[in-house]
């Protein structure tokens, strides 16, 4: 009984010390839990920026290949074989140089028959002539009937005829042999040859192309929205795949309606290229820079997060962060600027930059100008 009590007695010692330590070390560890307040995000005078009013000029961009309007394919006139080509591809020419020629020896048996025939109706054209004077000085003595005279009027008026036809023929066939000599229609560089010499070629077919490249056009196009800002005259640049530096070009022609299908009108841009360094088939696009004289409130780009459908900032009010959504407008990538059409005002704190890590509602706060702080930067990295 004695030993059992000594058992008992110290089990309850070592409980009630036990909960004794336990309540010690919770009053101990109780200030450790409590959470320790957020520090404030400081941002330099740099990370920060108030939206600026400025004017924005309005960019506009179209592109396309250039063309060569002046563009001529020499055909052959007449049917034959080509006998003589004097040039070849990349070959210059002068307007009216002799190109080529065709075998003109059926031409030239024609132009003989077709003579021949003129020869015999003209004889004839005289006969008939001989035969009404005298015919006319019988009628006067009335030796002949008026019957016989008629019939020899209508005999010379039939040779008549005949003698006009028959000039007329030989000229068609005198046409024809000198078409049989090519001539260039304008003066350039030859573009492509489509026949070669001992080629039978028909009426119509082509035989060479002939572009003048001292002048090229740009076709492109713009939205209906932005056409109205557009006028014959305007100067363009245009930047040349292939060519370090920029021209400048010549709204030449505007669309009187859009495409079907499309809500775009077709521009047309004059490029001279007096030195051919330009070649049609190249890929250009042209750039129109139009003032804008209306003060727009504006930002940085790298200030504004998400599409121009869903756009937002970080702006610091109150000293906490705020999300605020924005209407944005114009936008200028030379000047790194975008229009602002609501969600601020001119007196609003924005974040000048993307950072990682923001919550709505965290303290914070601008450094003073100069003061050694740790920029929210170094805390909160930048995407």
């Amino acid at each position: 009984m004695r030993r059992a009590w000594w058992l008992g007695g110290g089990a309850v010692l070592l409980v009630v010390a036990a909960f004794g330590a336990a309540k010690v070390t919770g009053q101990a560890d109780a200030p450790d839990k409590k959470k320790a307040p957020e520090p404030v995000l400081e941002f330099t005078p740099r990370e920060v920026v108030r939206p600026v009013l400025a004017g924005l000029p309005l960019t506009l961009e179209f592109s396309g290949a250039l063309v060569a309007p002046r563009t001529a394919v020499l055909r052959a006139k007449t049917a034959g074989a080509l006998v003589e080509l004097a040039v070849a591809e990349g070959s210059r020419v002068r307007a009216g140089q002799v190109l080529g020629r065709i075998d003109l020896s059926d031409v030239d048996s024609r132009v003989a028959e077709r003579a021949a025939a003129v020869e015999s109706a003209r004889a004839q054209f005289l006969q008939a002539e001989r035969v009404q004077a005298s015919n006319q000085r019988l009628a006067d003595q009335q030796f002949i009937s008026p019957n016989a005279l008629d019939a020899s009027r209508s005999a010379l008026d039939a040779a008549r005829a005949g003698l006009d036809a028959a000039q007329a023929q030989l000229t068609t066939a005198r046409l024809a042999r000198r078409d049989g000599t090519l001539l260039a229609p304008i003066g350039g560089l030859v573009s492509k040859r489509h026949a070669l010499p001992g080629e039978k070629l028909a009426v119509e077919q082509p035989v060479l192309t002939l572009v003048d490249l001292a002048q090229l056009e740009l076709a492109g196009s713009v939205g209906t929205h932005e056409v109205a800002r557009l006028a014959p005259g305007q100067t363009v640049r245009v930047r040349v795949e292939g060519l370090e530096t920029p021209v400048d070009g010549t709204i030449d022609r505007i669309a009187p309606a859009a495409e079907p299908g499309t809500r775009a009108i077709g521009v047309t841009v004059v490029v001279p290229n007096r030195e051919e360094k330009l070649r049609a088939g190249q890929f250009a696009v042209a750039t129109l820079v139009l003032p804008d004289a209306t003060p727009r409130l504006t930002l940085p780009l790298a200030a504004v997060q998400g599409p121009d459908g869903a756009a937002q900032v970080w702006a610091i009010e109150g000293g906490a962060l705020a999300r605020r959504s924005v209407t944005l407008g114009r936008r200028s990538e030379a000047q790194g600027r975008v229009e602002i059409v609501s969600g601020l005002t001119p007196e609003a704190q924005v974040l000048a930059a993307r950072f990682d890590g923001l919550r709505e509602g965290r303290q914070a706060k601008v450094a003073e100008a100069g003061a050694a702080v740790a920029s929210a930067a170094a805390s909160a990295p930048l995407r």
